[in-house]
């Protein structure tokens, strides 16, 4: 009778078959994804090469055996690769990554270069790796690549991300602020009300917001190690965690800033535009609105990376993952809290220091709830409510790209309608996410994930 209950009897496979193909799905699907890491990294470095700008494998090499580009994203890898092992070989490591870049530190001061770090975690991830590969078994070795595997990724993603940054300048010449600003104008404009606030708090509240800014992978790698802290003594990985979204985010967002160049006000519409700004208006003069707009020639340095603002996609994942555990129920205080600071922050530093508008963040806020959808408790499968909530994101997305694009006049004509639509949109979307994800009893549920066992 179990069996009749658990297998399809039209199928000529039973349970063990079944679940011996899913297996073998799974593993060709991880051997197709790893096989395509270095083939991306060797064409994104070969067209960062011919256009003259520091491609992937130049900048992994200089955080081998050179100055690294980043001091926190290494040990962020670092650090979420450890969550795959035990605590004892967690010191061993951590004690190995610091000696090594304590020697590397010294030798680079030494011959006249920066006091920075960063080696010593890109070498113990590799390391641990290796290692891992090549003599553990069972258990030990699979929690260790998943985890190793997890660190390397957040490490190559940033270098992905940098080289993209570059490719948008390439691919959009011409940027379309001028377009989004009359939008803006319909919520308000509130990169320049939130610029002025920047600029009233002081140096001491500008360092604050501006480290958080920069130090978004840190806030990730935190949220995501305590998330994954169970995995070596339970043998159970989630079948969802911050780590999925954050990687699928990387992909799809920067699509769209080929799509829709913009570069933010601080550089269209202020002195950081290179001599090609419409004027020094942000943040202290809403420019005069222009009902005649056009397409802005702009320079071949600043990153086309506005549309959308892809540090809210990110900080909303992060407020998003801090609110429960897997079984459902509520994270710790701290943790809450440490969510909801951080996106509060990142808001106000992406609108105050002038790198987007308003209706950036309202593209990004879709992108995060849209790809959360798409991932989060997949043991429901594709019901109705993920159908809807999948496609719904992506209409309204695109619609507001296209309203962007091409009402933006009659959205600075008619800013009010047109701010009540495009924020109610917005809000009717969060409250069908929350009703779908987070509106139920939060009682703990038996958590569905994976585990892994030593034979």
């Amino acid at each position: 009778m179990v069996v009749v209950l658990l297998d399809d009897p039209r199928s000529g496979l039973d349970g063990d078959d079944r679940r011996g193909a899913r297996i073998s799905g799974r593993r060709v699907a991880v051997g197709a994804a790893v096989a395509a890491v270095p083939v991306l990294l060797i064409v994104l470095q070969i067209v960062a090469s011919r256009n003259g700008f520091e491609g992937p494998l130049h900048s992994l090499w200089n955080d081998f055996v050179g100055t690294p580009k980043s001091v926190s994203v290494p040990w962020a890898g670092l650090a979420l690769a450890l969550v795959g092992v035990s605590w004892r070989r967690r010191f061993i490591i951590l004690g190995a990554a610091l000696a090594i870049d304590a020697v590397f530190a010294v030798v680079r001061v030494l011959h006249g270069g920066p006091l920075t770090i960063g080696n010593g975690a890109v070498i113990a991830l590799t390391g641990l790796a290796v290692v891992a590969w090549l003599g553990w078994e069972g258990a030990d070795k699979h929690n260790a690549l998943h985890a190793a595997a997890l660190g390397a990724l957040l490490i190559l993603a940033t270098k992905v991300g940098d080289v993209w940054l570059h490719i948008t300048v390439l691919a959009g010449p011409n940027v379309l602020d001028r377009y989004v600003l009359l939008a803006d104008h319909a919520l308000g404009e509130p990169s320049w009300v939130m610029g002025r606030v920047i600029e009233a708090i002081g140096p001491v509240g500008y360092g604050v917001l501006h480290w958080v800014y920069i130090e978004l992978p840190v806030a990730a790698m935190v949220v995501a190690a305590w998330q994954l802290r169970r995995v070596v003594s339970s043998g159970i990985w989630p079948n969802h965690y911050l780590v999925r979204t954050f990687l699928v985010l990387g992909l799809v967002g920067p699509v769209v800033y080929v799509l829709f160049p913009v570069v933010g006000p601080m550089f269209a519409f202020a002195a950081d535009g290179h001599g090609l700004q419409i004027g020094n208006y942000w943040p202290h003069t809403v420019p005069p609105l222009d009902h005649i707009p056009a397409a802005l020639p702009f320079d071949t340095v600043t990153p086309r990376n506005c549309m959308p603002s892809m540090h809210t996609a990110w900080a909303t994942t992060v407020f998003l993952h801090s609110r429960r555990a897997a079984d459902g129920s509520p994270a710790p205080r701290w943790l809450r809290w440490g969510g909801a600071f951080w996106l509060l922050a990142t808001l106000t530093a992406t609108l105050g220091f002038g790198y987007h508008y308003g209706a950036d963040l309202l593209a990004g806020g879709v992108l995060c709830l849209t790809v959360e959808s798409a991932l989060r408790a997949p043991e429901r499968g594709w019901d109705r409510t993920r159908i809807q909530l999948v496609a719904g994101g992506t209409a309204l997305l695109a619609t507001m790209l296209l309203s962007y694009r091409y009402l933006a006049v009659w959205m600075s004509q008619h800013p009010f309608p047109a701010g009540v639509i495009l924020l109610g949109l917005f809000a009717a979307y969060v409250w069908a996410f929350h009703a779908a994800w987070f509106a139920r009893s939060a009682m703990p549920r038996p958590v569905t994930a994976e585990r892994v066992h030593a034979n």
